[in-house]
């Protein structure tokens, strides 16, 4: 083979093994972090990796041998699945064990052990709590990342132990449990089937009693199957506004955990019931409110929406309680500094707030100057003048700076005809 027939081969070659080293790469940096106590267990798993692939390469270039790190790679994978059908416990716990390592931050180990999905799923209803908490890791682990794997797990029967271990007395199987169930929550397929699996309650339940971290990803939960339509009547069924309130309050250094509260809210006051019980648990508005003044982009974006939907639904009902948290300077910052949909849905609700019942047909146009002014006094009641002046008046500048240049720009774009006629015009000759 001549060398302009080899440089396409090597290519292939070179990038086959790039594309193997960084799939792998966390292993790798995984392996040179850890202590000196894990060194052997770590470099073990790492020469599988870099072992599967090779084992990868050779069958893209359809070698008949195997080398020995390929050889060794696939034999252990045969054994860890050998081990994980065999009658001994022991010997399903170390398969469960050894299957959680590999899979934890390989895509292709996870594929690997697809195979071993039913009978780690078998090992759940073990009366060993050992082989238990193994299967249920491993099961997370090899869901991760991986469709077929999270629907694979919940087709094998894997919801109804996973239910169970979320009441167990044991905080640790409780936290896996929520664990689980998030990442299998994920997948499109299986929110409908988890939903309808009477795992909701417990959820919320979750969210009352559990650990921080159970609380943080039983709130995820409950938000990926609310994007699932029928899942969210049996999430308010729960009574969920509470325990969510609750945790908006105590999770100000969770930004993510604070996003899908507000976000989980937001979908939740589309329904009266829910709108009803915010606004009479003790802080409900308020938490809101201060997410919407403090929260990440996404969160504001969630809350000013989650106030928008309750003033749209009866302005006379909710817009004392909203105004009463003390909203404006928050709703006037995020007209300039949120989200384009922040921007929108802010100033929406400055106009419902306004004190004026006339329609704005009746009324100058709708210019931020004009519907803040309308509220101005229920700002001073609140003692929040100070702030709320200062915030006015520095909206008031950049409404006016827009407005001045939106006249020049129009200004620039006039047309000749629009122009009046000079009365004495110098006519250039044809050519």
């Amino acid at each position: 083979m001549g060398a302009g027939q080899e440089l396409p081969w090597l290519l292939l070659l070179y990038t086959l093994l790039l594309h193997c080293v960084v799939s792998h790469f966390p292993l790798l940096s995984t392996a040179c972090r850890v202590s000196t106590t894990h060194t052997h267990t770590r470099t073990r798993t790492l020469s599988l990796s870099l072992s599967v692939c090779v084992m990868e390469l050779e069958t893209h270039f359809g070698g008949d041998k195997p080398s020995p790190k390929a050889a060794r790679a696939s034999a252990s994978v045969d054994r860890t699945l050998r081990l994980i059908q065999s009658e001994d416990p022991k010997s399903r716990i170390e398969a469960a064990k050894e299957i959680r390592r590999l899979a934890k931050t390989s895509q292709r180990f996870r594929r690997h052990f697809s195979a071993a999905v039913e009978p780690l799923v078998r090992m759940l209803r073990s009366d060993s709590g050992e082989a238990r908490e193994a299967a249920l890791l491993a099961l997370l682990n090899l869901a991760v990342k991986h469709e077929s794997n999270k629907t694979s797990i919940v087709n094998a029967g894997a919801l109804e132990p996973i239910i169970g271990f979320l009441q167990s007395e044991r905080s640790n199987l409780q936290d896996h449990a929520t664990a689980s169930l998030l990442t299998l929550s994920a997948s499109s397929v299986n929110k409908p089937i988890i939903g309808a699996s009477g795992v909701i309650p417990l959820l919320v339940e979750i969210l009352r009693i559990g650990s921080s971290q159970a609380k943080a990803d039983a709130v995820m939960t409950l938000y990926n199957l609310s994007t699932h339509s029928d899942n969210l009547s049996l999430i308010l069924k729960a009574e969920p506004v509470p325990p969510l309130v609750d945790l908006l309050k105590n999770c100000k250094k969770s930004p993510k955990t604070a996003e899908k509260c507000t976000a989980l809210i937001e979908s939740l006051v589309g329904f009266d019931e829910a709108k009803i019980v915010l606004t009479s648990e003790e802080g409900g508005v308020l938490a809101v409110v201060e997410e919407l003044e403090s929260g990440s982009l996404q969160s504001r974006e969630h809350a000013v929406g989650t106030l928008l939907t309750m003033c749209q639904s009866d302005r006379c009902k909710y817009r004392e309680p909203i105004l009463k948290e003390g909203v404006i300077p928050g709703l006037l910052e995020l007209t300039v500094q949120g989200t384009p949909k922040s921007q929108s849905k802010a100033q929406t609700l400055l106009q419902l707030l306004r004190e004026s019942p006339y329609p704005r047909s009746e009324l100058q146009p709708d210019t931020l100057e004009n519907i803040v002014s309308n509220l101005i006094s229920d700002i001073e009641v609140e003692d929040q003048s100070g702030k709320a002046k200062q915030m006015l008046a520095e909206m008031v500048q950049i409404s006016m700076e827009q407005s001045l240049r939106h006249l020049q720009q129009r200004a620039l774009v006039c047309t000749p005809a629009d122009l009046p006629l000079p009365t004495c015009a110098a006519e250039v000759p044809s050519k």
